[in-house]
């Protein structure tokens, strides 16, 4: 007899994204340097008090950070990962229920707020070298490359 797979009726579920997402990940460890302590009080001065609540410029932050590390280029995709993707929905503080942006948020946000507090590129520069200084960055060539795959990580070196 052929089984079939039925998917249950549950109201509730008991999931927690925080145990899905591999201790060893890369964004576990660009976590610990992701640095927004200063970030919202820099930000202050470019928002009104009037009006709707804005997206929360640090989800726009950490995924245009990571984006940017993992080499996602296109913003129309890069909200398609962080929908799809745990590792990425926790890494931007969204959970499983959290609303993933719109594509044209970043292109606003890069070219009016983060342009003229400069902001992004200020955290983007810390997040990078923090990463180099602990041997996250690897060229995607690196990676790719099968005689690469087997050096340890202190044997790998990067080109300026």
């Amino acid at each position: 007899m052929m089984g079939t797979q039925s998917a249950p009726a549950q109201l509730f579920y008991d999931f927690d994204l925080n145990e899905h997402v591999p201790a060893n990940h890369m964004l576990r460890e660009i976590d610990l340097v992701f640095d927004v302590d200063q970030m919202r009080s820099k930000l202050r001065p470019f928002y009104s008090h009037l009006g709707r609540p804005s997206i929360d410029p640090e989800l726009i932050m950490r995924m245009l950070n990571f984006g940017y590390v993992m080499g996602i280029r296109s913003e129309r995709r890069l909200c398609d990962e962080v929908h799809l993707n745990l590792a990425y929905r926790w890494f931007c503080r969204l959970g499983l229920d959290g609303k993933v942006p719109d594509h044209s948020t970043f292109s606003k946000y890069r070219h009016g707020k983060f342009r003229e507090s400069d902001i992004l590129r200020v955290r983007l520069v810390r997040a990078l070298r923090a990463s180099i200084s602990i041997r996250l960055m690897l060229l995607p060539s690196v990676l790719h490359r099968s005689h690469n795959r087997s050096l340890p990580p202190s044997q790998i070196r990067l080109r300026n």
